[in-house]
């Protein structure tokens, strides 16, 4: 239950874990997904204590790069480096890796190191053409980092390549490509020029008002 709504609703998820915790603490599956509802909830203190609760308990080490992203949530960036060189990092499979990078590049942006955090994304990951689940991702935040960097050529052609990965809609890197270049979204329903059009008795005018406004902005 607790994994069907921790993205349609983070705190019904987050209810749901506390009353599995009450029931079956001593199951390692419990803690980790109370862990997940916690960091769903920006609760990075209770999310860091149960993953490491169903770590201790199964010595799975893929929860290593979210312990650390939580470290980040409660502002201790250092921390979540020091976890980024740990060598536990060594034994993560390809995406662990990947998401340990993201989460230290993010540590190293908390940090007002925007060089450094550039630095970080650079890898074989970020210049593969070939697309994996975490490449979306891993582009958006390199552009991310250039356009804070002031680099909005690099950060466009950075964005225009998330949008290319990104199937399934994971980040708004679509949005932030229009914003780069200026593009300008209408509501063709929207309500208050629709009760404006009617007002005036004219809908055929109303009409072509709405026919104006989608030519000139369209949709990237």
């Amino acid at each position: 239950m607790v994994a069907k709504l921790i993205d349609e609703d983070p705190e019904g998820a987050y209810g749901y874990s506390r009353v599995a915790l009450r029931l079956a603490s001593r199951v390692a599956a419990v803690r980790e997904a109370a862990g997940f509802a916690a960091y769903a909830n920006q609760k990075y203190s209770e999310a860091l204590a149960e993953f490491r609760a169903a770590r201790r308990m199964t010595g799975n080490i893929d929860l290593w790069p979210v312990m650390a992203d939580c470290e980040r949530g409660l502002g201790r960036p250092e921390r979540a480096l020091d976890m980024a060189g740990a060598p536990e990092v060594h034994k993560l499979d390809k995406a662990g890796q990947v998401e340990m990078r993201l989460v230290a590049a993010g540590a190293r942006r908390d940090m007002g190191q925007l060089d450094a955090a550039i630095v970080t994304l650079q890898s074989p990951e970020l210049a593969s053409n070939a697309v994996q689940p975490w490449t979306a991702r891993l582009r958006y935040a390199y552009a991310d980092a250039l356009l804070a960097a002031g680099r909005e050529s690099e950060a466009r052609e950075w964005f225009a390549k998330a949008v290319e990965a990104d199937r399934d809609g994971s980040t708004d890197a679509s949005d932030r490509l229009a914003e780069i270049d200026g593009v300008e979204f209408v509501d063709a329903f929207d309500e208050s020029e629709s009760d404006n059009g009617n007002g005036n008795g004219n809908e055929g005018e109303a009409q072509d008002g709405h026919a104006a406004d989608g030519s000139e902005d369209g949709v990237s």
